[in-house]
């Protein structure tokens, strides 16, 4: 049974996958990081439960349908049980900024998602993964640590300064679930950044 101690969220394009400006639109726009499919692996392996929350306002905005992003998310599944990991989650938000929808983040209705679909009474003490101040204001919103990477938007994010006190920057996915199974008991560093 998951723990919200025990959880690990993760943004999906820039901390799982290549991110474009241009939206990831196909599944041959879908470039997995493999050092993030073997991340979600070692964390699953370890004991972890893993979960995606993922804005998708593509599907919004028409340069996708549902359709795509499941063949996509299928796609992921597939690679992290191939690597003998498992995600328990996807959670996506279809909309676009001007929807005013509760679960786009920076809002954290992907989050409730996920902590009722786990049967957990709370998210205090999970580890939200993201590469921009939305994926953290999210996290921070249920309780969660907040972990920016460099990838994806991460440098940018990072230059921005703005938000990210309580932040742990971190090379990318990888090396932050390297440090988190290095470190079983310590809950929550103190602004580790490899800076």
């Amino acid at each position: 049974m998951a723990t919200s101690q025990g959880l690990v969220i993760l943004d999906r394009d820039g901390v799982i996958n290549q991110d474009s400006d241009n939206y990831v639109k196909s599944l041959s726009e879908w470039h997995p990081y493999p050092s993030a499919i073997d991340a979600i692996a070692r964390l699953t392996k370890a004991g972890w439960v893993v979960a995606v929350a993922t804005n998708q306002s593509g599907i919004a905005r028409g340069y996708l349908d549902v359709t795509v992003l499941e063949s996509m998310h299928r796609d992921l599944i597939r690679r992290v049980e191939a690597a003998g990991g498992k995600i328990a989650m996807i959670a996506s938000c279809p909309h676009g900024p001007d929807d005013h929808c509760s679960c786009r983040k920076p809002f954290p209705g992907m989050f409730l998602d996920i902590r009722d679909a786990l049967g957990l009474d709370t998210l205090q003490g999970s580890w939200m993964v993201g590469d921009s101040l939305r994926d953290l204001q999210a996290g921070e919103a249920v309780g969660c640590y907040t972990v920016l990477v460099r990838t994806g938007k991460g440098e940018k994010t990072l230059a921005a300064g703005k938000g990210l006190e309580d932040a742990n920057v971190f090379e990318d996915l990888a090396a932050f679930v390297s440090w988190l199974l290095n470190n079983p008991s310590q809950n929550y560093p103190e602004n580790h950044s490899l800076q």
